[in-house]
């Protein structure tokens, strides 16, 4: 049986024309009882005969491929699995080849694991190679690279995790995405923290380009309504008329300031976060990934909410209301106590599901797609192809959280506004409606759609040049 599979295995691909009918016929010979499914029992038999004999393979094969979780494989979802483990195979298999002739000797084995950080000798990099090695010729090629690894659930993404980073690189100045997974490289050699400063800069720099903007979006969510409509040009020439050219920047210091805390409390839930949620040593779901990065960013926001609220006051100061941020700090919690600093607290955590869920689905889904249909040669997708995920996928997050994020502003602001009566959040959303109709929740959505763009180029750049100072640019 082994022989035949292997021969099937050979005849198996998923560019030629004969694939379906190939795979139907190793369908058929791992489908012992005929019932048109193969089970992990079945698939744990046809693995022995291939002489893979890893503890829990055939069950990790079947979890990974049981779309409809009846705990087993018909031949559609047999099909896709093999087509998609295929297609990680080939990008492993071009990323190891390093010298791009097709084949795999025992030196390109032995540096490419050493630089995922783990050191081999040249002997056991020639063990390694043998094992796969069917024709004798101390190299592999594709079809025996293939053979080896097809019904094998392990396969390296380290190539797509580097690459398809997200949240470190773009900044739109909402820190509410899921962060970012690291390969074991990157952790074992410290590279992680690198990027992690890298990041926070690049925020830094892209909210200070972007802070007259973000200054307007508040405004206008805080004061505008159909009783005072406040274009975009008029919001500007309000602020400029009451304190000038360097108003448009006030909020910004706060705002930058926050990004070190929250990004390094953020990143340090996020690891015990999905240590709970996930099985030692197994790969995290995407909806693990979601719920551990949702967690993540409640915990990080509940730290540092505070200057949340302190960057809404200062944002909307008048000139001379505030001598600074401390004065700022101390002058709410003389007059209002230290539940203001947790104002819009609600509406904040409740805005972190809608926007991280709908970033990271869109973001998946953009990157897979890139992935199945054009990555040939290499998972990394350029500069303009990353670009373009991250701002389709941020944008459509902060359109379905926005609201949200309108009454949280409202609320933080409103005691500077409205010293008694201060409604709840549901409360104020009926009132917005009410009076504003539904485009009231949207106040201020143009120049916060204006700024994605210049935000995410400016962050990307210098990210880019953060990288190469750190020696980190690969």
């Amino acid at each position: 049986m082994y022989q035949t599979l292997r021969t099937l295995l050979s005849n198996a691909r998923c560019w030629d024309t004969d694939s379906e009918r190939s795979y139907q016929d190793l369908f058929e010979r791992l489908d012992t009882n005929k019932d048109g499914k193969v089970d992990v029992a079945e698939l744990r038999e046809g693995l022995k005969a291939m002489g893979i004999f890893r503890q829990g393979a055939a069950q990790k094969i079947v979890s990974s491929g049981d779309q409809n979780k009846d705990g087993c494989l018909d031949f559609n979802e047999f099909t896709k699995y093999l087509k998609e483990h295929e297609k990680k195979l080939w990008l492993t298999f071009k990323s190891l080849d390093k010298n791009d002739d097709g084949r795999i000797d025992s030196s390109e084995i032995q540096q490419s694991l050493a630089e995922l950080g783990i050191g081999v000798s040249g002997e056991d990099a020639l063990k390694i190679l043998q094992s796969m090695d069917i024709d004798g010729t101390m190299m592999v090629d594709w079809n025996e690279w293939r053979e080896h690894f097809l019904l094998c659930p392990a396969h390296n993404l380290e190539e797509i995790i580097r690459y398809w980073k997200h949240s470190s690189v773009l900044d739109i100045g909402d820190s509410l995405a899921i962060p970012d997974e690291f390969t074991e490289e990157e952790k074992s050699t410290g590279g992680w923290w690198k990027q992690l400063v890298a990041g926070a800069v690049a925020g830094a720099v892209s909210r200070t380009g972007t802070a007259p903007l973000d200054r307007v979006k508040v405004f206008m969510q805080v004061h505008s309504s159909k009783a005072n409509r406040i274009s975009l040009l008029g919001g500007f020439k309000q602020m400029i008329a009451e304190g000038g050219v360097t108003s448009l920047w006030r909020g910004n210091g706060i705002n930058v300031l926050k990004i070190a805390p929250e990004t390094a409390i953020k990143f340090m839930a996020y690891e015990q976060y999905k240590r709970l949620l996930s099985s030692e040593g197994a790969k995290i779901e995407t909806h693990q990934r979601f719920l551990a990065g949702s967690l993540a960013g409640a915990t990080a926001q509940t730290t540092i909410y505070p200057m949340e609220v302190l960057k809404t006051r200062l944002t909307l100061r008048k000139t001379g209301q505030y001598a600074g941020m401390f004065d700022c700090a101390k002058k709410i919690l003389r007059k209002e106590g230290v539940k203001a600093f947790y104002k819009g607290y609600v509406p904040n955590s409740l805005g972190i599901l809608p926007y991280a869920g709908i970033d990271l689905a869109v973001y998946e889904t953009l990157k897979n797609t890139w992935l199945a249909h054009y990555a040939t040669e290499s998972a990394n997708p350029g500069v303009l192809v990353l670009l373009g995920c991250g701002t389709i996928s941020s944008t459509c997050g902060q359109l379905a959280s926005y609201p949200l994020a309108l009454v949280r502003t409202r609320m933080q602001a409103q005691a500077s506004l409205e010293p008694s009566n201060q409604p709840s959040m549901s409360s104020l959303m009926k009132k917005i409606v009410a009076k504003d109709g539904v485009f009231g929740l949207y106040r201020g959505i143009l120049p916060n759609f204006m700024k994605v763009i210049p935000a995410v180029s400016i962050s990307y750049v210098v990210y880019e040049y953060m990288k190469s100072g750190l020696g980190i640019s690969k």
